[in-house]
């Protein structure tokens, strides 16, 4: 029975940290959507189309025939019912991620009951990277190439460049 699972974010931009997440979910699922949202209540520093080009970049770079890239504007619950993902797949870095993440996956159970949530936490090297992080670090000059392919690498210096 094949299993899909959504792994939803705005990846604004995606790290080495989602792409190891979505590495590992590969293994468990036997479809994964990277699922690229809006979100109405984030500034993005790369539009919603910019972010969808750079996760399929990355993405195909991993060579991983289960693995395909959407996007979505709206219910995450909506999106995973329209795709007939059987999971939610989240990413836990810290105890600090959780009440927000737990208080997601209840909303979206009671929207999508056929969706299980499963939080997957990264590998040791990403523990603590996100993409806030990583724009930070740009903004400052500093080396950003072992937290993005070199694809988000090359797109954040550009798009920071008269930003700093």
């Amino acid at each position: 029975m094949d299993k899909c699972a959504v792994y939803p974010g705005t990846f604004d931009p995606i790290t080495n940290g989602h792409l190891d997440i979505v590495e590992r979910a590969a293994k468990l699922f036997s479809k994964i959507i990277v699922a690229v949202g809006e979100n109405p209540e984030k500034t993005p520093l790369f539009s919603h189309n910019e972010r969808f080009e750079l996760v399929k970049e990355a993405v195909s770079a991993l060579e991983l025939p289960n693995i395909t890239v959407g996007q979505f504007t709206g219910l995450l619950a909506q999106y995973a019912q329209d795709t007939d993902a059987t999971a939610i797949i989240r990413g836990l870095r810290a105890v600090s991620d959780f009440e927000h993440e737990f208080q997601m996956a209840l909303a979206n159970r009671k929207l999508f009951p056929d969706a299980e949530t499963v939080f997957l936490m990264p590998s040791e090297p990403f523990v603590y990277l996100n993409s806030s992080m990583v724009k930070v670090i740009a903004r400052n000059d500093g080396n950003i190439s072992q937290f993005v392919p070199p694809c988000v690498e090359k797109a954040l210096l550009e798009k920071i460049g008269g930003i700093k």
